[in-house]
């Protein structure tokens, strides 16, 4: 038997398929499919502290420079001679005391994974390096993608570094930062602007992918989640294999939370690590749909025996109101996200929460991360925004060890930026008040000075706090 293949996550199912097989989902049954490894004859270290150790490469190997692939004994499904790398996977692991005094924990105790320096600028790219080399293994020579953004700059600057297959992308019209549509457009991929939003994008790249047999890389791609796991191997070696708390992280299409819930899990049951970190998932109130199903419908894993009328419900009365997603949080902007359920046994398995922060708070909240040196898109910061809610309601402890996943640069999305920055109070509710938000507490104001030299020496005079 091969070292890896494929399981249907529904225990009633459990069907397997070969590692080679291009399946967003299960045939059998229609459920989403894991990666399973055969981990006794994975050649791993016993300590965990030696795993992702660069001298394990020959020089100039793949894994020398990606930061996924280093990490390839973890991830055996594709062979070393056909990993795709665009250098992905270099992030840092950072103390941020301002971020850390905003949301309650103690300044030593509270890190942000920062994901923006990523070559396409996001945590994106650590799973495209999973999905992309599984499809060159697979032979495919167009891959595609339903994206509110940071998908499609991943996909496509795979595509145009590698120039092993087309990338073919699809945007919800209207419903993507300037920042990242620029990419995909600018590496050269065929995008199409849909007339809807993500959940419509999404449901017609499935569509056609299984009509035109292209190969899909959104989250529903197991492998694609494989690649994603690596930010939490990252997360533990930066903390020198010591295990945190808690795990914060933005909610959307649920693919981060899932990919961090499995790759926690076999470490722990592999015993490379002692314990589960338990994961917070933070949506944006204007994209509730996980919260809402969780807190409200008592939507739960269940031994993977999952409601899935209730899911059903849920969807037929978003369809009933014509309800959209909308927020400001344009990366999370979802309300059907495809890996609900593997979400659902990652929160199970790691006595995990899930709760929900307005667009007001994950604004305040990524300007307090702004002051530690950080720019992150709106997104990222919900996972700040959330980790301060879960400190004031008791939740975490400000002694917990915490870690916030920062999912994406601030130049993915900068017209947010420079609105909360920019605006006074009435200008910003104008532009922004559909969206609840209606103050910019914490803004660092531009001064209008006159163009002399007397003027401009005053204004810094002031400034300063000098007469």
């Amino acid at each position: 038997m091969s070292i890896a293949w494929q399981r249907c996550i529904n225990p009633a199912c459990a069907s397997e398929f070969d590692v080679l097989q291009v399946l967003p989902k299960c045939p059998q049954c229609g459920n989403l499919l894991d990666v399973e490894y055969d981990w006794n004859r994975m050649r791993l270290p016993d300590r965990a502290d030696h795993l992702g150790r660069t001298d394990a490469w020959p020089a100039g190997g793949p894994g020398a420079v990606s930061g996924v692939w280093r990490f390839g004994a973890l991830l055996p499904f594709v062979p070393a001679e056909k990993r795709v790398t665009i250098g992905e996977g270099h992030t840092q692991l950072r103390i941020s005391p301002a971020a850390a005094g905003y949301a309650g924990v103690k300044s030593a105790n509270f890190r942000l994974q920062y994901e923006g320096l990523n070559p396409s600028g996001s945590f994106k790219d650590n799973g495209m390096a999973g999905a992309f080399s599984h499809a060159a293994m697979t032979g495919a020579r167009i891959a595609a993608c339903a994206s509110t953004g940071n998908t499609s700059a991943s996909l496509a600057a795979f595509a145009a570094a590698s120039g092993l297959m087309r990338a073919i992308i699809f945007i919800g019209d209207g419903k993507i930062a300037y920042g990242k549509l620029s990419q995909a457009l600018d590496y050269g991929a065929f995008t199409l602007l849909v007339r809807g939003d993500f959940d419509d994008a999404m449901a017609r790249v499935q569509e056609v992918c299984a009509g035109e047999g292209l190969y899909l890389v959104n989250s529903v791609n197991p492998f694609r989640l494989e690649g994603q796991k690596t930010i939490m191997y990252r997360v533990l070696e930066g903390l020198d294999w010591r295990v945190p708390d808690w795990i914060v992280c933005p909610g959307g299409n649920l693919g981060n939370s899932s990919a961090f819930g499995k790759a926690l899990c076999e470490l722990h049951d592999h015993g490379l690590i002692a314990k589960l970190p338990r994961l917070a998932v933070v949506n944006s109130a204007g994209a509730p749909t996980f919260s809402r199903l969780v807190n409200r419908h008592g939507l739960c894993w269940n031994g993977g025996r999952i409601d899935d009328d209730a899911i059903a419900s849920y969807y037929a009365g978003l369809d009933d109101r014509g309800e959209k997603a909308h927020t400001l949080a344009s990366a999370i902007e979802i309300n059907r996200p495809v890996n609900l359920k593997k979400c659902l046994r990652a929160i199970e398995r790691t006595n995990g929460v899930v709760l929900e922060a307005t667009d007001q708070e994950i604004l305040d909240a990524k300007a307090w991360i702004a002051r530690d040196g950080l720019g992150c898109e709106p997104a990222s910061a919900a996972s700040v925004a959330g980790a301060k809610l879960l400190v004031e309601r008791g939740v975490i402890d400000k002694d917990s060890l915490v870690v916030a996943i920062l999912t994406g640069h601030q130049l993915k999305d900068p017209h947010a930026t420079v609105a909360y920055h920019s605006h006074d109070e009435r200008e910003l509710c104008s532009e922004y008040g559909g969206f609840g938000v209606s103050s910019a507490r914490y803004a660092n104001r531009p001064f209008p000075v006159a163009n002399s030299l007397g003027d401009i020496v005053d204004a810094i005079r002031k400034a300063s706090g000098q007469k």
